[in-house]
């Protein structure tokens, strides 16, 4: 693809033929038109990376024309030629939205540096456009398949809130059902760019840095800290922050988040500078936090400030309507991924999975077809294909309020850990690395599988 051009506006054409022989000079190319109108049909047939413009011309302004090409190209840089001693018509160029202005006649290092540096800001500017397209595009609501009438009530609430950009939403739902993408649709709809959204697994960090993680810090903060860092609510400025499993946040930083949210400001570690919260958080867990306030696991003020806007994400056994079109959503992807024709899902492994319960729900769904279209080649999934580890899979039965386990071992590897390893890998593969079902079934703490 050829280099982006500079088109060059002005009513005099000397000024023109002069700013033109500078370009040259530094290897870009351009062109010229006499006339605000001829500039606009100039942008519509060329490659243009930046405008540079006379201020005064007749019939259009530079303003206005920067205006009328701002509604076809919103992202395009201009700088405003100005005559000396009109200063004040130029920063109010700059307050319309301008990138830089010069004096007539330009001096030729000052016009060097602000072509060079317009013609950045255009390039990544656009880099930052298309980005911010394929990531709306990629996360729309649009692109959460459902038809359950529930889901679909969630979504429309999901969709308002988005429009408030600064508003906490709190997302409840078991493991798998898709609370990260819903936080992800609701910020790329707010407008984030797809830098700005940061998710933090708070059940997966260990408590001692944790808060780092969350507000960073400066050198000699603590014992380690030879440098300053940069926490997530930094890189999340204008932008959202997941907080994932809020409910195993430790109470110390429960209390602090809550000054971010009432003061809308924070500090860094060992710093007394602080620094606009001016970001969304999102939290969202699997646990019932209104039962962890009651049993005082959790803070009432902290639970009622980010449960502003809540929403529950239905299990997939509760939307099984969505069923079929999850499957052909996801054999549409492997059939990207994996370069193959999977012609799709027999009628009897889609009546295995519509009876399924699916603990591991989305989740598991994806990685039961994704295991099962590596299987095949150019032939229907069937239900021997479909690998269902729990206990209620079709095919394999146990008997009612019994779990079962075969274990065997050579005599020199027994041991009780042994023993303790392949018990706990058995209960995530029965609960397809639902990690919230396999600790609730062993009676133990769901972090003992972050460890």
């Amino acid at each position: 693809m050829t280099e982006p051009q500079v088109l060059l506006v002005d009513d005099d054409p000397i000024s023109l033929g002069i700013i033109k022989k500078q370009l040259e000079n530094q290897d870009i190319g351009c062109f010229t038109a006499e006339s605000a109108a001829n500039g606009l049909t100039l942008l519509e047939r060329e490659r243009v990376g930046l405008v540079i413009t006379d201020l005064v011309m007749p019939e259009m302004d530079g303003i206005a024309f920067m205006h009328a090409a701002r509604e076809r190209f919103p992202s395009l840089p201009f700088i405003m030629l100005t005559a000396a001693g009109s200063i004040e018509s130029a920063v109010a160029a700059m307050k319309e939205g301008a990138f830089d202005y010069l004096e007539k006649p330009c001096n030729r290092e000052t016009f060097q540096l602000a072509v060079r540096r317009a013609l950045e800001f255009g390039r990544v500017s656009g880099q930052n456009a298309q980005l911010l397209e394929h990531f709306q595009e990629k996360f729309s609501f649009h692109n959460i398949v459902t038809q359950s009438p529930a889901f679909r009530r969630v979504l429309e609430v999901a969709a308002k809130a988005a429009a408030s950009p600064r508003t906490t939403i709190c997302l409840t739902g078991e493991s798998g059902t898709g609370k990260e993408v819903l936080a992800k649709a609701i910020h790329s709809t707010s407008g984030g760019l797809p830098v700005t959204f940061v998710a933090v697994n708070c059940a997966a960090i260990p408590e001692a840095l944790l808060e780092s993680e969350l507000f960073g810090h400066v050198r000699g903060a603590f014992t380690g800290a030879d440098r300053d860092r940069e926490g997530k609510f930094s890189l999340a400025q204008g932008g959202t922050v997941l907080l994932d499993e809020i409910g195993d946040m430790p109470p110390s930083l429960q209390a602090k988040l809550l000054r971010v949210l009432e003061e809308r400001s924070f500090e860094k570690i060992g710093s007394n500078k602080v620094l606009p919260a001016d970001f969304r958080i999102i939290a969202a867990t699997h646990r019932d936090l209104a039962e962890m306030v009651r049993k005082g696991e959790f803070r009432e003020d902290l639970y009622h400030r980010i449960n502003v806007v809540p929403l529950k994400i239905p299990p997939l056994r509760e939307r099984r309507e969505d069923i079929p079109l999850l499957v052909d959503f996801f054999i549409n992807l492997f059939r990207q991924h994996q370069g193959k024709a999977l012609p799709g899902v027999s009628r009897k492994a889609l009546g295995v999975m519509m009876e399924y319960s699916w603990p591991g729900n989305i989740r598991e769904l994806r990685n039961v077809l994704e295991y099962a279209t590596i299987l095949v080649s150019n032939e229907l999934i069937r239900p021997e294909h479909l690998r269902l580890a729990c206990s209620d899979a079709p095919g394999r039965p146990e008997q009612e309020g019994t779990v079962e386990y075969h274990l065997q071992f050579p005599p020199e590897e027994l041991s009780l850990r042994a023993v303790t390893d392949r018990v706990l890998a058995l209960t995530l593969e029965r609960c397809a690395g639902n990690k919230s079902r396999a600790a609730e079934l062993l009676k133990v703490n769901r972090k003992m599988f972050y460890s």
